[in-house]
């Protein structure tokens, strides 16, 4: 069990284009509370956020706008074309991300929590949970979900593709993996199924006794 007591925590990760959001909201609608940790990372980096100062000492002034936000475009292009920079990026996102995750789990009266994160486990927020879900999707499926809704064009959709740790990677470490490229329906299907099957009986009782309340 998760390091948090009368908690149970699930990790939501897979690679853009997988459908992840899709699935923690899901997960809301039964009664879990959602945690996005990608937009807690990027909340910190604005200026009144924990990362911005760090980031800006690190990287130069050249990377913010002239409103004086960080320019997250050239951040992001930046560490696409230099993995060492990311890395630097990172070492600096990641720990204030798991700190603000943290407290919002300790501070959390549902005793069901989603933790979604791109990078889950590549970071520490994995030890902080109980069961790992993946969502997947074949390949063309998620370039497709790129263009239509991100309004990338083909090539730079590819490449973002291209440039995440592999897919398989993540699928290996899961305990549920949600197969993302049918219906809204089956999705809905698939992830109750999930619900039911892997968090403890004693959590869903909990949840459903604090609705009635």
């Amino acid at each position: 069990m998760s390091k948090f007591n009368n908690k149970f925590i699930i990790g939501l990760t897979g690679n853009i284009g997988t459908g992840k959001s899709e699935v923690r909201k899901i997960l809301q609608c039964l009664g879990a509370l959602g945690i996005d940790a990608d937009l807690i990372s990027r909340q910190i980096m604005e200026p009144n956020g924990k990362a911005y100062l760090p980031v800006l000492q690190h990287f130069g002034k050249e990377f913010t706008t002239p409103d004086q936000r960080l320019d997250r475009a050239a951040l992001a292009k930046l560490v696409f074309n230099e993995p060492q920079k990311l890395v630097e990026l990172e070492a600096i996102i990641h720990p204030l991300v798991k700190e603000e995750v943290d407290r919002i789990i300790r501070e959390a009266t549902t005793p069901v929590i989603i933790v979604e994160a791109i990078k889950l486990l590549e970071s520490d927020l994995s030890s902080r949970c109980d069961s790992i879900w993946v969502t997947d999707a074949p390949a063309e499926v998620r370039l497709a979900r790129l263009i239509l809704f991100r309004e990338m064009n083909e090539d730079d959709a590819r490449a973002r593709i291209q440039a995440q740790p592999p897919q398989e990677d993540k699928l290996k470490r899961a305990d549920i993996i949600i197969q993302n490229d049918e219906t809204l329906e089956d999705l809905l299907l698939q992830v109750k199924r999930a619900w039911e099957n892997c968090v403890p009986d004693s959590y869903r009782i909990a949840i459903q006794d604090e609705n009635c309340v």
